[in-house]
């Protein structure tokens, strides 16, 4: 129902930092009508090319970049909410980035939410070119 809003279009690209190239980063909205606290995401997921990206290599904020968080720091983060009307970042940390060239990208979030006795999931793939 709402995977169509999971992956941003054209929001994937390389991020830096200090002139290096530190990973990668794309945009993507809550698989739900309502806000919830980042506790209540249970897990964001990332492929690239039929590669499962590491857990822990997953960064995530929800007010453009002030606060990011390890998918493990959400688990307990109870006083800062993701709204409804607004995008949040997935960051994967990947020494040089995605390679140039085409890559087949999947993206999953999941959330746990009122009513609803497992988590709620979207996911979308794109190709993108970098």
């Amino acid at each position: 129902m709402f995977d169509g809003y999971i992956f941003t279009e054209n929001s994937l690209t390389n991020v830096g930092e200090n002139d290096e190239t530190i990973g990668f980063e794309m945009r993507t909205r809550i698989p739900y009508y309502r806000g919830i606290p980042l506790s209540m995401v249970h897990d964001v997921e990332v492929e690239v090319d039929g590669e499962a990206v590491p857990r822990d290599s997953i960064r995530f904020t929800a007010d453009d970049g002030k606060h990011w968080f390890t998918l493990e720091e959400m688990e307990t983060v109870t006083f800062f909410r993701w709204e409804y009307a607004d995008e949040a970042t997935v960051r994967v940390l990947q020494d040089g980035g995605l390679t140039p060239g085409e890559h087949e990208v999947l993206l999953r979030v999941s959330a746990r939410v009122a009513y609803i006795p497992v988590p709620f999931s979207g996911e979308m793939k794109r190709t993108v070119t970098i």
